[in-house]
């Protein structure tokens, strides 16, 4: 961030309140806080239903949406709500029941992603706006949050997060075995295509705020990783909402005392605790292994 007007900072916490000073800053971490909480809570079913592809699809048009909506003349925001929910009501029309919903899925997701991309790239020519604009679309900003956003945003969250909870018992059932849940009377479609809408309403309430490529990290690095860790539902959901806050803490900390982009710091800490996550687990699985080989390798006698 261009706040630290020396560059580099070695003495960051003894800094600390510095950062409260500014009050774009105190915006900063009002959205990012919301931001990673919204996003954790609706990753961790994202990732556990296996639909990140469909998470980062949502997550892109949001680009074209916000680039057709500046080329039209109105709010950024319309666009990206506007495409977001459109494409999450196109995917949704694949029911997720059968052998091949997966791959049906996956290839009209994919057509979509392609489509709507192209379109985005499009919009911008006709608009002829500047690479900067783009890269705001693409990347978002930190640095120029308004109360009023963070208010729009909280009142979203709140709303997406509510109706996230009044389901969350029967899409937890319908995402891990959907032919059962179906069969005790859960209306699994139904479930699905409102998961996609609350998803691609988060997604489109975020991306104007971390641009529409970050708030993808936020959707599935830190629920992959919670759940790299434990299976158990509610510890492995909370700990994607702590892993997701303290990397987007961490990230406008460091980012704040750096000239570098906050995009950077908030992928690679949520990227190294992904890492730090499978290599613990796979230390885990390696030691059970051992363990349980040791006494089949004991002489049948015992040990002599």
């Amino acid at each position: 961030m261009a706040a630290a007007e020396s560059g580099w900072s070695w003495n960051v916490f003894a800094d600390l309140e510095r950062i409260w000073s500014y009050p774009f800053m105190v915006n900063a971490f009002w959205a990012g806080t919301v931001v990673a909480v919204l996003a954790a809570a609706l990753g961790w079913f994202m990732v556990l239903r296996r639909q990140s592809f469909v998470g980062h699809t949502l997550a892109l048009v949001g680009f074209p949406g916000a680039a057709g909506a500046t080329l039209l003349g109105v709010s950024a925001l319309a666009g990206y709500f506007a495409f977001c929910l459109t494409a999450a009501l196109v995917i949704a029309a694949v029911p997720r029941r059968g052998g091949f919903a997966g791959a049906e899925e996956s290839a009209l997701t994919g057509t979509v992603q392609a489509f709507l991309l192209a379109c985005g790239y499009l919009f911008v020519a006709l608009y002829r706006g500047s690479l900067g604009g783009v890269n705001a679309l693409l990347f978002g900003s930190f640095l120029g949050i308004t109360a009023a956003q963070v208010t729009v945003l909280v009142v979203v969250a709140v709303v997406v997060l509510v109706a996230l909870a009044a389901v969350g018992r029967r899409l937890l059932f319908a995402s891990v075995d959907p032919d059962v849940a179906a069969g005790r009377g859960v209306r699994v479609h139904r479930l699905s295509v409102l998961f996609l809408l609350l998803l691609a309403t988060a997604t489109a309430a975020t991306s104007q705020i971390t641009g529409t490529l970050l708030v993808f990290a936020l959707l599935v690095m830190p629920a992959a990783t919670a759940q790299a860790l434990t299976a158990h539902p509610g510890i492995g959901l909370a700990l994607a909402v702590l892993l997701a806050v303290v990397v987007t803490w961490l990230a406008l900390v460091v980012a704040f005392y750096s000239p570098y982009p906050i995009g950077f710091f908030l992928t690679t800490f949520a990227f190294g605790g992904y890492v730090l996550a499978r290599a613990a687990r796979a230390a885990v699985l390696a030691l059970r292994r051992h363990s349980r080989a040791a006494p089949a390798a004991q002489p049948a006698g015992g040990t002599p």
